[in-house]
């Protein structure tokens, strides 16, 4: 009984969403939710959680409301379960009068299966008694880290959903891609009610993004470095200010890109036009702050920079995961400076949250700040720090090109003995400048060209002295003091170096005046392919745009690069591409099966189209066969005889074992003629 359980669900998952096979993790997930339990699932981005919760609600009664935190991402979600069958839907202010009047529609007549909503919806009067009245059988919960009220993405009404799921006494599902062990703890409390939730973790790891860190060298120039090796790729450049989005945004576009700015000072109308463009464009870049991104469902997103370090390694983990959610190549770049580090210091000493808040919150920054300043396997640190073991991954910078490393324990104690004969009232330039032995005005009004640490430093130049001083902060050895403007004091961690009982290790890579890494790009298909690659993309392209749809809508580039690659022959090749699913083979199959082939294919009956893929496909032509072989009778002398189409598929597809099971299906005479003939060839297809 479950292997007929799971060979239904196999079915289901091929003939809706056109995928062969569950993803590593996606079918306990599915059949947790499905059995009605309480499930939370962290799982990485491109992972395929929405079809954690899609497919199980095609498979319960009623209907499953999902809590999603931004209108555009619902609206993709929406669109691309309608475009493959799905009845679905979505309440957000975005909605025109009529979209409503439609969702409120198939709520009424029972069809709808999925109903959208924005976590700030259940705040709205009477949202509770409509979920009431509609028969709610599961709330799913996306971007579930959202509960956690000193995470990075807090959504006060997430808060909600634990006095929904009581009101409603329905099974919760919640599913994200950022969650350490302290923020999983948070979502259990506020949306279990501190039950225990079958919980799924099904790892961190991206292994098709590239990760790539550089220290700050002419930061506007590196970016537009990597944009221009990257021409024609959608991508997303994350910036700390507002107006470094839309001066970048600028020189992006005068550099011959399309781009475009995004931030929170933007008007709401001229924000959900750049959201539009992105989703539709193929290789715009947006210029962003991180107001830009949660939720994004553009799964060709081929690379994400950062001008500038991101808050946490929470957040960086969650910015570079909008990238290759296709399964395809995809690239990073993260850019970070000492002034970026000062700059979060500062932003999190100088935040309202608790003591103990402020120092979890430095705990994360140290974790990026390892990652940036690893001296081996960047993948190995990130999810090391998620919990997760693994080897070098040999994709990323530091398995491209291995740093040379130092001991920097000498040139560290010197740095620390400048800091404290100065009292620790002093920033990284002035302590440069003692340590060079450069008698500014500055130095000589304190006497600090008096001091035993001036000049003891000369054997570094003050670009190595500040990539010295960097390292320290990655390292947490300093840090600025938002008491004392910003002057470094030294933290305990640097106790022990400065007192001969540590040594430090550095890369001397940050510390040379040595060409940048530069991860290679990668090729989405070989050259071969690329040519057709390109074709099946203007096709996709223009079918988008006559539909007013994303592209991504019509096929993600990893079903397309599938065809690029094996180049299917007939509608049953395509039918057995990842993200061909019946509805889309219906509509658009022969389509781009003209441009593989550079004809139409042979125009199929509907009743053989719904079998295309399938084994019973091949079934059916042979049938048919056989019955043109037998139309007259076996002496070519009797009446003309023939089973429709329809009956012939559902011969194929179910397969009768005997003349009386046959007879059933397509009555006793043609039973007569056909009989013998079609249950040899039923027989031989067992």
């Amino acid at each position: 009984m479950a292997d007929e359980a799971g060979e239904q669900l196999d079915a289901l998952l091929a003939r809706v969403f056109g995928f062969n096979a569950f993803r590593p993790g996606q079918r306990e997930i599915v059949e947790a939710v499905i059995a009605g339990r309480d499930t939370l699932a962290i799982m990485p981005t491109g992972g395929g959680k929405s079809l954690c919760f899609q497919l199980p609600a095609l498979c319960r009664d009623g209907v499953t409301v999902v809590i999603s935190p931004l209108i555009a991402l619902m609206r993709d979600q929406v669109r691309s379960l309608r475009e493959a069958g799905v009845v679905a839907g979505a309440l957000t202010s975005g909605n025109t009068d009529e979209e409503t009047e439609a969702v409120f529609q198939a709520l009424d007549d029972g069809s709808l299966k999925l109903l959208y909503l924005a976590p700030e919806r259940l705040a709205a009067t009477g949202t509770q008694a409509m979920l009431r009245r509609i028969g709610v059988s599961m709330i799913a919960v996306d971007e579930a880290h959202c509960v956690s009220q000193w995470g990075h993405d807090f959504r006060p009404d997430y808060l909600r959903i634990g006095e929904l799921r009581a009101e409603l006494g329905v099974p919760v599902a919640a599913f994200t891609a950022t969650a350490d062990a302290e923020t999983r703890a948070e979502i259990v409390t506020r949306l279990f009610g501190g039950g225990t939730p079958d919980s799924f973790l099904r790892g961190f790891d991206r292994p098709n993004i590239h990760l790539a860190f550089a220290p700050k060298n002419s930061p506007r120039r590196q970016i537009m470095e990597f944009a221009a090796a990257r021409r024609g790729q959608s991508g997303i450049v994350y910036c700390g200010t507002r107006a470094k989005t839309e001066s970048l945004a600028r020189a992006l576009e005068a550099d011959g890109h399309l781009a475009c700015a995004y931030h929170g000072g933007m008007a709401a109308e001229d924000r959900r036009l750049v959201e539009t463009r992105f989703q539709r464009d193929d290789g715009l870049i947006v210029v962003a702050t991180v107001a830009f991104g949660m939720g994004i469902d553009k799964p060709d997103i081929r690379w994400v920079a950062h001008a500038d370090l991101p808050k946490s390694i929470e957040a960086y983990y969650q910015e570079i995961g909008r990238a290759g959610r296709d399964g395809a190549p995809a690239e990073t770049l993260t850019l970070f400076g000492a002034d970026d580090i000062r700059f979060r210091r500062t932003q999190i000493d100088e935040s309202p949250a608790p003591s103990d808040r402020r120092s979890a919150d430095h705990g994360r920054l140290n974790a990026l700040l390892g990652l940036a300043e690893a001296h081996a396997c960047r993948r190995k640190t990130l999810l090391g720090y998620f919990g997760e073991e693994s080897s070098a991954c040999g994709h990323c910078d530091l398995c491209d090109r291995p740093p040379e490393l130092i001991d920097g324990t000498d040139a560290v104690r010197k740095a620390l003995s400048a800091a404290l004969r100065t009292e620790e009232r002093f920033g990284a330039g002035h302590l440069i400048d003692i340590l060079t032995g450069t008698a500014t005005d500055k130095v000589r009004e304190r006497g600090h060209d008096g001091l035993p640490t001036f000049g003891v430093g000369r054997e570094f130049s003050k670009s190595q002295w500040q990539a010295l001083f960097r390292q320290m902060m990655g390292l947490d050895l300093m840090r600025p003091d938002p008491e004392r403007y910003g002057a470094l004091r030294m933290t305990e961690a640097a106790r022990p170096v400065l007192k001969g009982e540590q040594s430090v290790t550095l890369r001397k890579d940050a510390m040379a005046r040595t060409a940048e890494r530069r991860p290679a790009v990668k090729a989405l298909v070989s050259e071969a392919d690329a040519p057709l690659l390109s074709a099946l993309k203007a096709k996709r392209r223009a079918l988008a745009e006559a539909a007013n749809v994303p592209a991504y809508v019509i096929f993600p580039d990893r079903t397309l690069i599938e065809m690029a690659e094996t180049r299917p022959r007939s509608l049953d090749d395509m039918a057995r591409v990842n993200g061909v699913g019946a509805k889309k083979l219906e509509r658009y199959g022969a389509l781009f099966l003209e441009v593989i082939a550079g004809e139409a294919p042979t125009e199929q009956h509907p009743a053989r189209r719904k079998l295309a893929g399938r084994d019973s496909g091949p079934l059916f032509d042979k049938l048919q066969e056989a019955q043109a072989a037998l139309l007259r009778g076996a002496m070519g002398t009797e009446k003309p005889l023939s089973c429709s189409a329809g009956e012939l598929a559902k011969v194929a597809a179910a397969r009768p074992s005997d003349a009386d099971r046959l007879a059933a299906l397509i009555g006793p005479a043609k039973t007569e003629r056909f009989g013998p003939a079609f249950l040899t060839l039923l027989h031989a297809a067992e």
